[in-house]
């Protein structure tokens, strides 16, 4: 679109906790627009996530929105194209971009997990962020030190 932005779009809460986020994660988690089945993944892994952290005195959703503010990235590596060369120019990301990425990154290594059904993936690849370790916390440390290691040239930013 040459003109006019985009309209974001209105997306509804969630019917048990009332809340955007969950709807936004779900939608992530769906596959061929089976919502449904998407739901009853992601609350059987808030139900898991709860049995594995019997002493914690914050709910599952809690526990849940803290393990994706720990692997959300601050900054992120973009090619840049300089007179014949490419420099990895590290940018801030927008707010919603950052909530889609970490979203994104936990749903992509609960799926490379180990395990029985998706929700107990799920569930532990939540619990590994809460902890921060796993695989979504290393990749946003990784990414972190290569936006360091390239902080140099910052400068082409665009």
């Amino acid at each position: 679109m040459r003109k006019a932005k985009p309209k974001k779009r209105v997306i509804l809460p969630d019917p048990v906790f009332n809340d955007v986020r969950v709807s936004k994660f779900v939608n992530h988690l769906m596959y061929d627009g089976k919502k449904n089945t998407s739901y009853t993944i992601f609350y059987s892994a808030l139900e898991t996530v709860k049995s594995k952290m019997p002493n914690e005195e914050k709910t599952a959703l809690e526990i849940w929105k803290k393990a994706l503010e720990n692997i959300t990235h601050q900054v992120e590596l973009k090619s840049r194209r300089v007179g014949g060369a490419k420099f990895q120019v590290p940018t801030e990301i927008r707010p919603d971009r950052k909530e889609s990425i970490s979203m994104k990154n936990l749903i992509l290594y609960a799926r490379k997990r180990g395990g029985k059904t998706m929700a107990d993936k799920l569930a532990a690849e939540i619990v590994d962020a809460y902890n921060e370790q796993g695989g979504a916390y290393k990749r946003k440390e990784d990414m972190h030190k290569m936006a360091e290691a390239n902080r140099a040239f910052a400068h082409f930013r665009f």
